[in-house]
């Protein structure tokens, strides 16, 4: 039995989504036939059921780095091997906007956790065969998509010098949110498939404003079908 995330290691699928919020986790187990709640526990959701037939698994991981990399170690002990995060995201380049769709090329390191597992000149990178399985989806369900490299970090409220972000918007990144530098960097390490999927919440220097609810819920439900679709790429390939 794990520590964190106890069950039947027969529930779990090798094919794994880890959204850090449960309700996504929820919202992606919707799209599982007969899906049903593995366990709650220490925090973490984990539901299972079935898409076109290929058992899936989905765990909410919650925020930041220490809780991913507890998810992807427990999860693989008990046979899951490939990872695909299904997240929200801030942005930095001007036209973006909220719920536009973000396919994360890798990640600027700027957590953690990962530090524990490879030193800061490793890169962090998602699979290949996943990230080409996450661009195809988007593109066979015709949805418009920016593939591109971004920000990860784990001190949500650390103090920054006004402008801090700037050399990252000049730098051409996309994206900023909290996990797929662990995602990628653990994956690595592990010798695990990872790639990671994003929801623009806001517009640059702005989070979920109001006017942009509606559009970042749809963003939220394209990235969805995109991962679904993805891992089931995957799932025939294998």
């Amino acid at each position: 039995m794990e520590w964190h995330i106890q069950c039947d290691p027969k529930e779990i699928s090798r094919y794994v989504f880890c959204p850090g919020d449960q309700a996504r986790a929820k919202k992606i187990a919707a799209h599982l036939d007969d899906s049903y709640l593995v366990t709650d526990s220490r925090g973490y959701a984990v539901f299972s059921g079935r898409y076109k037939d290929v058992f899936m698994t989905v765990c909410g991981t919650g925020m930041g780095g220490p809780t991913v990399a507890i998810a992807l170690e427990e999860l693989a002990h008990m046979g899951a091997d490939t990872f695909v995060r299904v997240g929200s995201c801030g942005v930095f380049q001007d036209g973006q906007k909220p719920g536009d769709v973000i396919i994360a090329s890798g990640t600027f390191r700027a957590g953690g956790t990962a530090n524990a597992y490879l030193p800061l000149n490793y890169p962090a990178v998602p699979t290949f065969a996943v990230l080409r399985a996450l661009v195809e989806a988007a593109e066979a369900l015709g949805i418009p998509h920016t593939v591109g490299v971004g920000l990860a970090g784990d001190a949500f409220y650390a103090p920054r010098e006004e402008g801090s972000g700037d050399i990252f918007k000049t730098a051409g990144v996309v994206s900023v949110e909290m996990e797929s530098d662990t995602l990628f960097v653990v994956g690595a390490y592990r010798g695990w498939r990872t790639g990671a999927l994003y929801a623009s919440d806001g517009a640059p220097g702005v989070i979920k404003p109001e006017w942009g609810e509606a559009d970042y819920r749809r963003g939220e439900q394209q990235v969805i079908q995109i991962g679904l679709e993805a891992m089931w790429q995957l799932a025939q390939k294998d």
